[in-house]
């Protein structure tokens, strides 16, 4: 005679189990059946319901994410495109010498008016300036180094020259200021 597979064997315990249980309710009270079949299925709905709700909530917690993040960012593209109107402005107003001053000073005041008017615009929409100074250390977080140089008098990482300022939108780097670092290594 062949030896009974495994799996029958698992599937005959399977059987066994199935056909006492099925005894066990045939001996049990129907209203019994009924009471822990409702309360199965009032288990399962709890559960989904409770998965549904936390489900909602992570929808509108993301939702408030993303609405806060627009109304902070959301401006970032045309904001970053108004910054060279602001140094064009910068570069026309610092160029002009004592002469052309003198001569046209209505037209450079009204450039620098419109300047600052530029920078309460930003302000008001939480762009702010980063303005480094020269012999300032330099933080690659928001400045963008253009050259290094070995400058007598001066150690590595302090900036040495600013070709453009930078900009943040909030928490955000908009554009690193561009500024010139010394290499002069320590002595």
């Amino acid at each position: 005679m062949a030896e009974p597979k495994n799996d029958d064997f698992l599937d005959d315990i399977a059987n066994a189990e199935a056909e006492e249980h099925a005894a066990e309710l045939d001996d049990a009270d129907p209203i019994e059946v009924e009471l822990d079949s409702l309360r199965a299925e009032r288990d399962e709905l709890r559960d989904r319901f409770m998965r549904a709700l936390a489900d909602a909530e992570n929808a509108r917690k993301r939702s408030d994410k993303d609405r806060r993040e627009a109304e902070n960012y959301g401006g970032s593209k045309l904001a970053r495109d108004m910054l060279p109107v602001f140094d064009n402005m910068k570069r026309a107003v610092e160029s002009a010498t004592e002469e052309q001053k003198a001569v046209s000073a209505a037209l450079i005041e009204g450039v620098e008016l419109t300047m600052r008017e530029l920078l309460n615009v930003f302000t008001k929409h939480g762009i702010r300036l980063i303005s480094p100074q020269v012999g300032d250390k330099f933080d690659p977080q928001v400045h963008q180094a253009m050259f290094e140089a070995p400058v007598p008098g001066t150690t590595a990482g302090e900036i040495i020259q600013v070709s453009a300022e930078g900009f943040m939108l909030h928490d955000r780097l908009l554009r690193p200021a561009q500024v010139g670092v010394s290499s002069m290594p320590a002595s």
